[in-house]
């Protein structure tokens, strides 16, 4: 029996076949040229293909479903089975006509008509030439046309450049059908026995994974050797393809390998963990579940959970999103849903509390009280958002440890100074590696309970990058209207912060965001009174350091007269951070010669604090009573509390220049040409010869040049200074003032009244000159802050000369 590769016209595939198989033969050179000597007829009924091209010698099945297309393959199998196939422009086009077919197409030759069981046609047919469409004759009932042969331009046999392409075909047909897995290995054995090269070209361009106006570009080239370089490079491009899918399925293969292998590594060591009693991948689920059934959650919260729980059961623990779940789900654990500690709303109880640990600071506790009794009445109130401003050291910070204790509540503090990124507030987005939640749900995970007194040091240190701005991010935590509904964006959902005690502390306003600054409400702190400090030190601070350094009050004892000298002579300040150190400075001494078993003096005794502090270092900040004109003494406020200064001035001989000196800012400069200007308007009425002004130049200095001043504040002391000068009249001795001046002459108020009072009184000063308008501020002042001082208050700077340049002259004066 011979065994030959043929086309098996059942199951369109290369097998071997014997002799008695149906079918027929690929192309020879001897068929091809047999064809093209085969007479074209005039007229071929047209059969419109919608998604391919036929070429010649290429068999291959057609499905067909039209009305027209089925009555054309009947008449033509009963006929001369011969027919006419062109590809349509169009496949949506359901009833093509002649402007909707392209003009080349290729005869063919039904081999069989096969009834298929869904209803439809299916015909086997053969290219055999090209032909190009004359003139469409009939639409009805299908279309025919007359037709004309198209030459076909073929190289010369001896054309080695032809041969060499047709070759390469070969070649490269041979490697797509052994690199694809889709192609049947048999393939080979028919490219292989094809002799005819036009053949070979029209067999690999109708196989090729083309579109169909690229195979119809193929089918329309005349000249033979550009058919088959066009179809070297499609073919090419598809090799390049095919071994790109190969790789990629490659490494793909190569990563799942390695997956199931890591997988199956996982469960066995999860395996030997179970065995010596380590938690299991299952048993961590479980425990998840049991936590959660105790949760106090709502059915929102409770269903967001449930749902995130069955998304990591879902997941492979060895992927990198597994633990950030886990993470995710554990905060959920941790949160204090609706737990709440229980106020206790002893109101007696938490004001001994507050006068226990806190000297002084009396609006603060009598706010507090004020919170407590109306929680008390109503058993339910949005915390207010309480901001504690003042100077450093005293007490903010520590006043709300205090707080929370009175209340029976957790403290928590957070600090803010420095924090420039918004994910600290908010968290981040749990699609990052490593991410976390903000340290607001971080401080009520610590705290355990959703309501704990939470202090937000150092508000007014926030600052800005690219990273966000968190003072912006701070305005939802600290409204009391939004942040029931606090969102953080890893946990994403909203939490209850409504119940939460907020108390931001800072030592300005000036840093603080509008905004932010507007759901807060502001209680000053401000310094305190040297009495006060020498009774902070002997209540607080002294047993502190005692404590901390493991002495009792047996080893140290600092009388009243010594605490106060301590305070006045080595600490410039309206807190008592620095007293504090000082103190911790006598206790070390103390210690060291407890240590090496040396005398001291237990009751501490004026020499013993020059011994070891040193030399008072302040002493300057008192009254420096003169007898010069020119010199006047002002109060100022500073970032650390109160402070005197001095204003000093004095006469050249010159034109009539004013020079100001002593690192100050634009508004102070403003100030000293305001006086100037007002003298100078008003030179008659303050005795002043008008040829004065042009005949010396005024210098204006203010002491300390190294540290920089600024403010309106300082406009009637420049002002009192520069008459004093003009008038050579002495300033009232013990006097200082504060306020702004206008052109007009009219002093206007100024802030920070109560720390500049402070000062005062730690100079010694008597007499305190202020703006009508700040009588407001005195009022709020405790009458034990004011005892030994007097104010007058003015409207106009003329009220002003008069209360503080007297009548009698320097000694000496210069004559002007």
């Amino acid at each position: 029996m011979k065994k030959t590769n043929l086309l098996n016209l059942d199951s369109l595939s290369f097998q071997e076949f014997d002799e008695n198989s149906e079918l027929i033969p690929l192309m020879t050179p001897e068929d091809e040229a047999e064809i093209n000597n085969e007479n074209l007829p005039e007229v071929l009924p047209i059969l419109p293909l919608r998604n391919t091209v036929l070429f010649p010698g290429v068999v291959i099945p057609i499905t067909a479903g039209r009305d027209k297309s089925i009555k054309l393959i009947k008449d033509a199998n009963s006929g001369s089975k011969v027919i006419g196939v062109v590809s349509q422009k169009d496949e949506s086009v359901e009833d093509p006509s002649a402007r909707d077919i392209n003009e080349t197409g290729t005869v063919a030759r039904i081999l069989r008509v096969l009834k298929m069981p869904d209803g439809n046609t299916t015909v086997i047919i053969q290219g055999k030439k090209r032909f190009k469409v004359a003139e469409v004759i009939t639409e009805e009932p299908y279309m025919t046309a007359t037709v004309r042969e198209v030459p076909e331009a073929r190289p010369a046999d001896q054309n080695k450049e032809f041969g060499a392409i047709i070759d390469s075909i070969k070649d490269l047909a041979l490697q797509i059908i052994r690199d694809s897995p889709n192609i049947p290995s048999e393939a080979s054995f028919a490219i292989k026995n094809i002799e005819s090269s036009s053949f070979l070209i029209n067999f690999v361009s109708s196989n090729m994974n083309l579109s169909v106006n690229e195979k119809q570009s193929l089918l329309e080239q005349n000249d033979l050797k550009e058919r088959a370089l066009a179809t070297l490079k499609y073919m090419n491009i598809e090799f390049q393809k095919l071994e790109l899918k190969n790789d990629i399925q490659s490494k793909v293969q190569s990563d799942l390998n390695q997956q199931q292998r890591e997988y199956f590594l996982h469960q066995q060591i999860k395996t030997i963990q179970e065995e010596l009693g380590g938690v299991s991948y299952e048993e961590e689920i479980d425990e998840m579940k049991v936590r959660a059934s105790e949760k106090k959650w709502d059915e929102v919260v409770a269903k967001h959970f449930d749902r995130e729980l069955a998304k990591m059961q879902r997941m492979n623990p060895q992927v990198a999103e597994y633990s950030i779940q886990r993470n995710y789900l554990d905060l959920f654990l941790d949160l204090p849903w609706n737990e709440y500690s229980k106020d206790k709303f002893d109101l007696k109880r938490a004001k001994r509390i507050l006068d226990r640990d806190h000297y002084g600071l009396d609006d603060v506790k009598r706010r507090i009280i004020e919170y407590l009794a109306v929680l008390k009445l109503r058993n339910d109130m949005k915390s207010p958002i309480l901001c504690l401003l003042g100077p450093p050291g005293v007490g903010k910070t520590s006043l709300g440890k205090s707080i929370a204790e009175a209340l029976g509540r957790e403290y928590v503090r957070m600090s803010l100074g420095g924090l420039r990124d918004e994910a600290e507030i908010r968290g981040h987005r749990k699609t990052y590696i490593g991410a976390m939640p903000g340290r607001i749900l971080q401080s009520l995970k610590k705290a355990g309970t959703s309501n704990p007194v939470f202090v937000l040091d150092e508000i007014d240190k926030l600052s800005n990058s690219h990273q966000g701005d968190p003072s912006s991010a701070m305005l939802e935590v600290l409204d009391p209207e939004q942040n029931n509904e606090f969102y953080d964006n890893f946990l994403e959902m909203g939490y209850d912060l409504s119940k939460v005690m907020f108390i931001a502390t800072s030592n300005s306003l000036n840093n603080i965001q509008p905004a932010l600054l507007d759901r807060m409400e502001i209680i000053n702190v401000t310094g305190y009174t040297i009495e006060e400090k020498v009774e902070i030190a002997k209540r607080h601070l002294l047993p502190k350091q005692l404590k901390e350094h493991g002495l009792t009050d047996k080893h140290l004892k600092i009388g009243k007269p010594q605490l106060e000298k301590i305070v006045e002579g080595y600490t410039r300040e309206s807190g008592v951070r620095g007293l504090e150190k000082q103190i911790a400075k006598m206790v070390r001494h103390a210690a060291k010669n407890i240590a090496m078993e040396e005398n001291y003096n237990v009751k501490v005794i004026n020499e013993d604090i020059i011994e070891v502090l040193g030399s008072p270092k302040l002493e300057r900040d008192k009254y420096e009573n003169n007898n010069v004109a020119g010199v006047v003494t002002g109060l100022a406020w500073t970032r650390v509390g109160g402070d005197i200064l001095f204003i000093e001035s004095i006469l050249s001989k010159g034109k009539g220049t004013l020079n100001i000196t002593g690192n100050l800012g634009k508004v102070m400069k403003e100030s000293a040409t305001i006086a100037m200007e007002y003298i100078k308007a008003n030179a008659d009425e303050l005795g002043i010869d008008p040829e004065v002004f042009d005949k010396y130049n005024v210098h204006i200095h203010v002491p300390e040049g190294a540290t920089p001043k600024d403010g309106p504040s300082a406009g009637v002391t420049m002002l009192t200074s520069l008459v004093s000068l003009f008038t050579q009249k002495k300033v009232k001795k013990s006097l200082a003032m504060t306020g702004e001046i206008t052109l007009r002459g009219k002093v206007l108020p100024v802030g920070g009244i109560k720390e500049k009072i402070l000062a005062a009184k730690r100079a010694k000063i008597k007499e305190i000159l202020l703006c009508e308008e700040n009588r407001r501020d005195i009022n709020e002042i405790k009458e034990d802050y004011l005892k030994g001082l007097s104010f007058h208050y003015v409207t106009d700077m003329s009220e002003v000369i008069n209360l503080a340049i007297t009548n009698q002259k320097v000694k000496n004066a210069k004559k002007l």
